[in-house]
């Protein structure tokens, strides 16, 4: 079993920057590929970003390139999600989740966080 948790979400002006952390604990972290998915009110869970066990391969949706950056930190079991010109549209809740290997649908992700709300104002 894989524990996450998630935390760094809450309410920034548009163009801002927040940076969420997942904390994994339980198997081994580094075995697996971690993702951060969002769901959005009335809208379906949408990829985001991934990141290979290495850290060396990165994966972003189109809606978040140059602006988004995903890493992680085996040592600590922890992966980031660092958000600039954050904009209204990205509000959502923000999900962590981990798999074998690369995924960018979420049934494919055996372990997932419970989410941090992510709101950003106009």
């Amino acid at each position: 079993q894989v524990q996450l948790v998630e935390s760094g979400g809450g309410l920034v002006q548009t163009g801002g920057s927040l940076r969420l952390s997942c904390a994994a604990s339980g198997r081994t972290f580094n075995n697996y590929f971690m993702g951060w998915f969002r769901q959005a009110p009335g809208k379906e869970r949408e990829f985001v970003a991934g990141i290979s066990w290495s850290g060396v391969n990165t994966y972003y949706a189109d809606f978040v390139k140059g602006r988004f950056t995903i890493s992680r930190v085996n040592a600590k079991n922890t992966v980031y999600l660092q958000m600039n010109s954050l904009k209204p549209e990205d509000t959502a809740v923000y999900y962590c989740a981990a798999t074998r290997r690369y995924a960018s649908d979420y049934a494919s992700y055996e372990y997932r966080g419970q989410g941090t709300q992510v709101t950003v104002s106009s």
